[in-house]
């Protein structure tokens, strides 16, 4: 990316000079584009840096959803060309080529892709995170394309587990085989886009299992001894006591696994029957999409959202169990209200992503500092915004809701299966009804299902009773049992479900509890919007069944 793109905004008064230098610090502090750092630092939304992209270099914005451009991308065969210039070929049409792009200040782009196709292009805009999540259904996860290192061979394997263990290795020490293995189990890990990796040792083997889109999935099956290896290599690297086998430990660590990638990574061991098992939780700041949109709120969810985020006082909740992706909603409503003239601290058990320009605290119980006390102190800090990472218990709980009440806006998470029962909850935690209508503003439930593979879905038939049901297609789409090469059993990344619900600020009822509205905004529940996925192909309902614990078609069956 050139700067000419700031250059461009920035004579069209669209950016000031100041919001200039903040991007530019992004894109050196996090190697991004100037596209996402547009979008990463709250100054132009998605669609908005590509309507005034548009406009200024009058070019088209697309839809790539109205594109095959799965097929197209497997014909011309230029996954090169495009992973390095993010760009997505869309359609053919006389010799030309649709292309898609988010930065139209970048020519060379355009220029290797008509000498590579032999064809006229036409650019057209897509929004930055569109095109992204296109190429990901294409190739999947981008990932550093090799790390030039040899395999690591089955006798490798048996002299790794036939010598000693080491108590007195440092991280600088070259066991190559090891470090090998453990690289390998890294980048296949990133292809896959695994959250977490489980390295299990029992009495005969050692399993290593992903956790991809939610689920556990085997990966391999090795001797129990490599596990020994593995563990002390892995606590060395965060630090951690390697003579202590009977203790939980937990730890952090970069390694780098090449030159242009590094991987962040939380350890936790836990003893066991037959040796430590290790989880590790990859940690990839720099390709999560902290966005709204991304995340998967429907318009009018979205916009009940950012009304409540510019109240400059209010409690926000996430609900839902763990899982859900309740805090990546909270990260995502910071990002939103990250700006230089607010102040914005946050407790947190962990701290999972780091948000530059936030005040981040990692809470320790064992030294006191817990979710209560950290708010204590913020409050003492002249704050704006407050997140806390869990209301755990009545203290907490009455500390948010005070703090909601005088002038703060206040987010949080709090374990429980509906928005409405986010009430009774609070109710618990011995909060009064008449508190919560003078500080609730906004109650989130939540869920994340698994998206079809788009290369290998199925399509199977309604039932009878639904064939002509004006809320359903007459196919349905399932996951392919066995997979593809792009996917994990069928399915390839994760969007959410969303219920909102807003506090009703009137007078308690005679029970003494405080209601809530009974149509959440756009009538969307989490099973109608559940339904609205399976309407488009994007997910499936043995998905919907698994996530909700619930048939979302009763309903519709019953009214049919």
């Amino acid at each position: 990316m050139t700067r000419s793109l700031l250059s461009a905004l920035h004579q069209a008064s669209l950016i000031s000079q100041t919001e200039i230098d903040k991007v530019q610090h992004e894109v050196r502090q996090h190697h991004i584009g100037y596209p996402e750092a547009l979008i990463r630092t709250g100054i132009f939304t998605d669609k908005d840096l590509a309507r005034h992209l548009a406009h200024l270099f009058s070019l088209s914005v697309a839809d790539v959803h109205q594109f095959d451009y799965q097929s197209l991308c497997q014909q011309l065969a230029i996954r090169p060309l495009i992973e390095r210039h993010r760009i997505l070929p869309l359609a053919i049409d006389n010799n030309i080529l649709t292309l898609g792009i988010a930065d139209p200040t970048e020519t060379s782009s355009l220029d290797e892709c008509r000498f590579a196709t032999g064809l006229t292009i036409q650019p057209v805009l897509l929004p930055r995170q569109q095109l992204e999540n296109a190429i990901r259904r294409v190739y999947g996860q981008q990932v550093a394309s090799t790390l030039n290192m040899t395999p690591v061979s089955e006798q490798d394997l048996m002299q790794l587990t036939e010598s000693p263990v080491r108590s007195d290795a440092t991280p600088e020490d070259d066991d190559a085989p090891l470090s090998r293995y453990l690289n390998q189990l890294l980048l296949d890990a990133i292809r896959r886009q695994a959250s977490d990796i489980h390295i299990e040792p029992f009495e005969q083997s050692c399993r290593i299992r992903f956790r991809c889109d939610g689920l556990l999935l085997i990966y391999a099956n090795q001797p129990t001894d490599l596990a020994v290896r593995l563990t002390a290599r892995l606590k060395i690297l965060a630090r951690l006591n390697i003579a202590e086998r009977r203790l939980p430990q937990d730890g952090r660590f970069r390694l780098a696994l090449n030159q242009n990638m590094t991987v962040d990574m939380r350890v936790s061991t836990l003893p066991a029957q037959w040796g430590e098992k290790i989880v590790l939780r990859l940690l990839d700041n720099n390709h999560i999409p902290l966005s709204l949109e991304h995340l998967g709120y429907p318009d009018s969810q979205r916009e009940a959202f950012e009304k409540a985020l510019r109240k400059p006082q209010g409690l926000i909740l996430v609900t839902g169990p763990t899982g859900s992706g309740k805090t990546l909603s909270l990260y995502a409503g910071l990002s939103w209200l990250n700006q230089e003239h607010r102040n914005i601290c946050t407790a947190e058990d962990p701290v999972e992503i780091q948000l530059p320009g936030i005040n981040q605290l990692q809470i320790n119980p064992v030294i006191g500092l817990d979710f209560s006390s950290a708010l204590r102190t913020f409050l003492r800090q002249d704050p704006d915004v407050i997140m806390i990472g869990e209301i755990r218990d009545q203290e907490t709980a009455a500390m948010a809701v005070r703090a909601a009440q005088t002038g703060h806006l206040v987010l949080s998470t709090l374990h429980t299966n509906s928005a409405a029962e986010t009430l009774t909850r609070l109710g618990h935690l011995g909060i009064a009804p008449y508190e919560l209508g003078a500080s609730l503003s906004l109650i989130i439930s939540q869920r994340l299902v698994r998206c079809l593979c788009p290369h290998c879905r199925q399509a199977v038939s309604l039932p009878d009773s639904l064939q002509n049901h004006p809320e359903l297609p007459i196919t349905l789409y399932e996951a392919s049992p066995q997979g593809c090469e792009y996917c994990n059993q069928g399915y390839l990344g994760r969007t959410g479900l969303f219920e909102l619900c807003m506090s009703n600020s009137s007078a308690p009822t005679a029970d003494n509890t405080l209601t809530m509205t009974q149509t959440p905004v756009d009538g969307l529940s989490l099973e109608t919007a559940g339904i609205r996925l399976l309407r488009q192909g994007i997910t499936s309902l043995s998905e919907l069944r698994r996530v909700l614990a619930s048939d979302p078609l009763t309903q519709l069956m019953s009214t049919a």
